[in-house]
């Protein structure tokens, strides 16, 4: 919760950055914890991951007029803000732990509703409305990586059983780096990275997308990594160009046609 907050933070604040957040910054601001300490310097990969999403959003919601968009895993990601008109209908899912820090910095309104369950309880789905067209746009950011293959693929099934004209949009990490969190990735001296179990193959997403979500398109977002004078962000970028390591994604997942 507080990485991605760090990361977004920083993008928000930059004249060029992906996103213009003042509320980000405010929260960012407000919270006394030594960020750089627990993360080291902050990168532009979650600023660009919310940036991708919301471009999808405001897509989806000027078509889908008093749409239902559901935010799973919401911890302090205050893309309503950056994106909701006057008519659509938001519900923030996530653990109570997180819903108890995010109620302090982002209250629950008539537009915006928080449901304190984990997005693998499936009862989150009765609190959110049915819509005869089938359709809502669930954003699923930074979130599934921290799953087990067969929650994941439940979890899809579940929401599209519900809503079979979805717009899914959420990101993968490559195997390589699921193994690495898994058997223990420091970040910094001071902050180690949860376990990420579910890391998928690049050639693996279509067949999967088309077995938890069949006939949905599936639409490709890479990663844009502003440069940074590190070893890490070095090497990342030599061994992806030359496709000796494969690139976390960000996915989109659709039937409302071509995009």
């Amino acid at each position: 919760m507080l990485w991605t907050l760090h990361n977004r933070a920083d993008e928000a604040r930059r004249t060029d950055g992906f996103i213009k957040d003042d509320l980000c910054l405010s929260i960012y601001e407000s919270i006394n914890y030594d960020y750089v300490r627990n993360f080291g310097p902050p990168d532009s990969s979650h600023g660009w991951r919310s940036s991708q999403v919301d471009e999808r959003l405001r897509e989806w919601i000027d078509r889908n007029e008093g749409g239902i968009v559901i935010e799973l895993g919401a911890g302090l990601e205050t893309q309503f803000y950056r994106v909701a008109d006057d008519r659509v209908r938001w519900y923030a899912v996530d653990v109570r732990e997180a819903m108890v820090v995010r109620e302090k910095y982002i209250p629950p309104h008539e537009r915006l509703v928080n449901v304190w369950k984990s997005a693998l309880d499936y009862t989150w789905l009765d609190d959110v409305p049915e819509r005869k067209d089938g359709e809502a746009f669930v954003s699923m950011q930074g979130l599934l990586m921290y799953f087990h293959e067969k929650d994941v693929r439940e979890l899809i099934q579940k929401i599209v059983a519900k809503y079979p004209s979805a717009t899914l949009v959420f990101d993968v990490i490559p195997i390589w780096f699921s193994n690495r969190t898994v058997k223990g990735f420091g970040k910094t001296r001071h902050y180690m990275m949860p376990p990420m179990p579910w890391g998928i193959a690049r050639k693996a997403i279509e067949p999967f997308a088309e077995e938890v979500y069949p006939g949905a398109k599936v639409t490709f977002m890479e990663y844009n990594f502003r440069f940074q004078w590190n070893a890490v962000h070095f090497l990342f970028r030599v061994l992806s160009s030359f496709n000796l390591i494969e690139p976390p994604l960000i996915l989109a997942l659709s039937k409302e046609g071509d995009r």
